[in-house]
């Protein structure tokens, strides 16, 4: 059977370490598209499906981690305060200082997956953004037959 430390530990170390994870993951995939961004030649791409799929390469990660980290971290949070419970109905005493000590470490779940969720969806609408002035990009340069790469 497993204890209620190991299950306090997999909420500490798992949700929390997860969301750790994922907040790694939203910059080094906002630093990469940055840096490709800049890199980029517009000019190379002779078709606009190919510098789309090229430039929107990996940004729905930003998007999903964005959308999700929220309900991994109230999973962590439900998951302490179930623990707590527990904890409480198995000792049968009832401390307001314990309780309210438990609950309030179980709400950093939520926080964490906040903290997540926040600039993750700020990275991605920076990108879509600079994304959209791309496309714009090659379509003018298509359009004016120049093959300059016009300012990001």
């Amino acid at each position: 059977m497993i204890s209620i430390a190991l299950l306090q530990d997999i909420v500490d170390y798992g949700i929390i370490g997860l969301l750790g994870v994922m907040s790694f993951i939203t910059l080094f995939f906002w630093v990469e598209r940055l840096l490709f961004y800049r890199a980029l030649k517009i000019s190379h791409y002779t078709c606009k499906e190919k510098l789309e799929m090229d430039v929107t390469n990996h940004v729905h990660i930003l998007s999903t981690f964005g959308s999700n980290a929220p309900y991994i971290g109230l999973l962590g949070t439900v998951c302490g305060i179930i623990i707590t419970f527990y904890t409480m109905g198995q000792s049968g005493q009832i401390d307001v200082k314990t309780i309210m000590s438990s609950l309030a470490l179980a709400l950093k779940a939520t926080a964490m997956g906040l903290v997540v969720a926040i600039p993750a969806i700020f990275f991605y609408n920076h990108l879509v953004r600079k994304i959209e002035k791309i496309l714009m990009c090659w379509d003018i340069a298509k359009q004016s037959g120049t093959d300059e790469n016009t300012s990001l």
